[in-house]
């Protein structure tokens, strides 16, 4: 008997499993189709007659009733049930082979047998975002696929993330934790291959599951599952040139090599300029600049010719599938960039936003925490005040995002066009937003005590401390990760912002000004409880930032420390000017080098308590540009900024500083200035890299961008970058480059982060902004398109493209507060040479 995996169609009608609300997330039927009427086309006899068995995901077996000359076509090449397809085994004479039944040929013309033919619903073809589909029974079925890979040992995984899949497996079968029903779901159910292993460890799992609904326990198991490895890999075994056994694989992005069950290669299809087969051997063209005009075209040879022909065809249909569906549905210029069109630009701004900050939870509630359960890393107590709190904030965002993505697609006639005109607003949807967010306060007055026992506890358990440090460095984190913690605070001033320009956008009269203003008198209200919470929690977050990136301080986090400003200044020493990062703090200023490390951390040199400092300006004594010395109880140095408006914003904060100090009774005293080394050229030299060759993760910091880029940043400013966040999409271009690329582009701490899509978890790429100058482009730049602005830093030049005047001006607005429009001097040389004073 031949055997299947997998089917066009849907073959049962969805039950009232479902509890989540609205997704308009992926859409996964054409207009007017239902789940229930996508059925196996052809199922009612006419003529011939045949009865074929599906087994589905769920492991039921069906009988259907079809003609003989039943194919399986669908509506739409696009429709995601393409992701959906049945297989059956066909018998060679040295092997068998998985096959895929094809959905335009008859079936009688594919399987020799049909009748005795076991046919099995599977997924074809691996989104690299499973929970973006938009059906939750959709999302059901990719479930029990995980499901199904688990048990036959395909999606592999360490026990501890086995036994996190399967605890959410149960929850979604019988829901909370009951201790007998557990116990017996495992033993009738056979989940993992290993299961009596860790069953106690599933049921302990399951426990935290409390409250969670069936649809949600499937998105977490996508989720889990879409991060790890071998999800969605179909080995074909090959062999390389020099006879190795390999296995080759397709997935989204393009072609895997793996060696066992190790990846050792992927080929993305824009690399890919060709594949073809000959007998038994597999050929990848790749396009000259990846490997060179030698050596152009890998080979690997298959058993078989068959086998050779079906990974092909399964390369091209994986190809076509998402590349197809990667591409963006044309757009009118008239739609787009319609008069009158800048509010819904301005709800695009609320949408766009949101769901950028739903990834932000995600990196604490979905990656974090499989980081450190992975590892088991963190405490039990922990855990429960960390995700106790971020979860709900989390699951109330989910919902808001799914029902603003509703309301998007009712507003432009995407569903329900009808009633099109009673969906143009936004006010509605706001106040029942904001007055549902109230009742999460108690949980966002909690950040304060999860972010201080987080740092504790990192600083007293070193396996905690190592899974932190390296979670970091990886490319979904792409801000410290405390930094994330803040979010859900920052949002809500976020919201208040949006709603205070809504409200000056409409008039009275207009039917969304009450809603929106009611609901900006909601989030004002919470606001103005947790300002003072979120100015302490920003701080707190500044100081454990620096404290891991220098070294040679301790307890930079003591109680009553305030961060003011961080920045580049030149030290004048007996060597001349020598480049120094300068930290101001409410006690205290430290100057520091950057030496060559492997970390990037920088060194402290000079600690000066600012307790009877006094600041003076000295240009002419010492004959060097935007220079000022510094007079502490034991030390004196002298400095000098990049340009009179950076040297400007040193001595007013510091003489603040002093101000301050000096009133406050606090005479905590730093003993004298520590020169903790003598200076070389050499460290000097070493120090001038440029910030595109750094390979660490964590080297667009502010700290390094400064360094880099002469330049100097106030907590003010900090503040200011938070309350202008913005994300969308735009349309590249290099100064030297012809033609536009379309990313997602999201504007935060200071920096533009680029995605190829919105449903990206990491960046491509990223763009410090702190020095560059933004404007429209001149004449000689040759760039004849609308709503495009040029940023410049010395050499570099970027144009960005927006869609509407309105997003335009927005991006506009947004990168002015973080991008310098004053001059930099590119040597700080004195006059008549290097003046030799004492002093390192």
């Amino acid at each position: 008997m031949g055997e299947i995996e997998g089917s066009y169609r849907v073959l049962q009608t969805p039950g009232t499993r479902l509890g989540a609300q609205f997704n308009a997330g992926i859409s996964t039927l054409e207009p007017g189709q239902s789940l229930s009427g996508n059925m196996v086309s052809g199922s009612k006899s006419h003529g011939r007659g045949l009865q074929i068995r599906v087994q589905g995901l769920d492991d039921s077996q069906e009988f259907f009733d079809i003609d003989v000359s039943c194919t399986l076509s669908i509506p739409s090449p696009l429709c995601i049930y393409t992701a959906l397809s049945l297989q059956f085994v066909t018998h060679l004479e040295v092997s068998c082979l998985i096959v895929w039944l094809e959905p335009t040929k008859p079936i009688m013309k594919q399987v020799r047998r049909p009748a005795n033919t076991l046919f099995r619903l599977s997924v074809k073809f691996f989104p690299p975002d499973p929970g973006q589909l938009q059906e939750e029974y959709t999302r059901y079925l990719f479930s029990l696929q995980m499901k199904r890979d688990l048990m036959e040992g395909r999606l592999i995984c360490t026990e501890n993330t086995g036994a996190l899949l399967a605890s959410h497996l149960v929850q979604s079968e019988i829901g909370d934790y009951d201790d007998i029903a557990d116990r017996d779901f495992l033993r009738m159910n056979k989940l993992l291959p290993y299961q009596e292993k860790v069953q106690e460890r599933i049921m302990e799992l399951h426990r935290r599951h409390l409250g969670q609904t069936p649809a949600e326990s499937d998105f977490q198991i996508l989720e889990i599952a879409r991060k790890l490895e071998m999800y969605g890999v179909r080995f074909h075994p090959a062999a390389d040139r020099e006879g190795t056994k390999i296995n080759l694989a397709v997935a989204h992005m393009g072609l895997q090599v793996f060696q066992g069950h190790t990846k050792i290669n992927t080929f993305n299809w824009s690399k890919i300029r060709k594949l073809s087969f000959k007998r038994k051997r597999f050929l990848i063209k790749l396009h000259p600049e990846v490997h060179g005009p030698h050596q152009d075209t890998l080979e690997f040879m298959m058993a078989s010719r068959d086998e050779c022909k079906i990974f092909w065809k399964i390369c091209v249909e994986y190809h076509s599938f998402f590349r197809l569906f990667d591409q963006p549905q044309p757009k009118s210029k008239a739609i787009l960039f319609t008069r009158g069109s800048s509010f819904r630009y301005r709800y695009k701004k609320i949408l766009t936003t949101e769901r950028t900050y739903l990834k932000d939870l995600e990196v604490i509630t979905v990656w974090f925490r499989s980081a450190v359960i992975k590892d088991n890393a963190m405490p039990e107590g922990l855990m429960t005040l960390l995700f106790s709190n971020i979860d709900p904030i989390y699951e109330f965002h989910r919902g808001f995002l799914k029902e603003l993505d509703q309301r998007l697609a009712l507003w432009e006639g995407r569903s329900n066009a009808h009633v099109k005109g009673d969906y143009q607003r936004i006010g509605d949807v706001m106040l029942r937003n904001m007055c549902a967010l109230k009742e999460f306060t108690s949980y966002l007055q909690k950040h304060d005590e999860v972010l201080t026992e987080l740092e504790k506890a990192t600083k007293r358990l070193k396996k905690l401390e190592t899974v932190y440090k390296e979670f970091e460095l990886q490319k979904v984190c792409y801000l410290p990760l405390n930094t994330f913690l803040l979010k859900p605070i920052q949002r809500l001033m976020h919201y208040k912002l949006i709603l205070e320009r809504l409200c000056k956008h409409y008039s009275p009269a207009h039917r969304d000004h009450d809603d929106c203003k009611e609901a900006l008198k909601e989030v004002a209200e919470i606001a103005t409880q947790l300002q003072s919470s979120l100015i302490r929690l920003e701080n707190f977050q500044k100081l454990t930032e620096l404290q891991r990136d220098l070294i040679g301080i301790e307890n930079l986090t003591a109680p009553g420390r305030e961060f003011i400003r961080e920045g580049c200044l030149f030290k004048l020493t007996k060597k001349g000017l020598q480049q120094r990062m300068f930290f101001l703090f409410s006690d205290m200023l430290l100057y520091t080098s950057k030496g060559v490390t492997a970390t990037n951390q920088f060194k402290v040199h000079g600690q000066l308590p600012l307790y009877g400092m006094i600041i003076e300006e000295s240009e002419n004594e010492w004959s060097v540009p935007h220079c000022f010395t510094i007079y502490s109880a034991q030390r004196t140095i002298v400095v000098a900024a990049s340009s009179k408006v950076e040297m400007g914003k040193w001595i007013e904060d510091l003489n603040m500083a002093i101000d301050l100090a000096k009133k406050s009774q606090e005479k905590s005293r730093s003993s004298d200035e520590v020169s903790l080394e003598q200076e070389s050229e050499d460290d000097m030299n070493s120090s001038r890299t440029s910030l595109e060759k750094q390979t660490h993760h964590r080297a667009n910091t502010t700290m390094h961008v400064c360094w880099h880029r002469n330049t100097s940043v106030s907590m003010s400013d900090h503040s200011l970058a938070v309350e202008n966040q913005l994300s969308g999409y735009l349309l590249r271009k290099f100064k030297n480059s012809n033609g536009w690329q379309k990313l997602w582009v999201v504007f935060t701490n200071f920096c533009l982060f680029f995605y190829k899509t919105h449903q990206d978890d990491f960046p491509l790429a990223s763009l410090p902004l702190l020095g560059y100058t933004v404007s429209t482009p001149e004449e000689s730049d040759s760039i004849h398109k609308e709503y495009v602005f040029k940023l410049q830093f010395k050499s570099h030049v970027y144009f960005f493209r927006a869609e509407s005047e309105y997003t335009f001006e927005r991006w506009m607005e947004v990168i002015k507060s973080a991008a310098s429009t004053t001059g930099r001097m590119s040597l700080l040389i004195p006059k008549g040479g290097p003046m030799e004073i004492n002093g390192n």
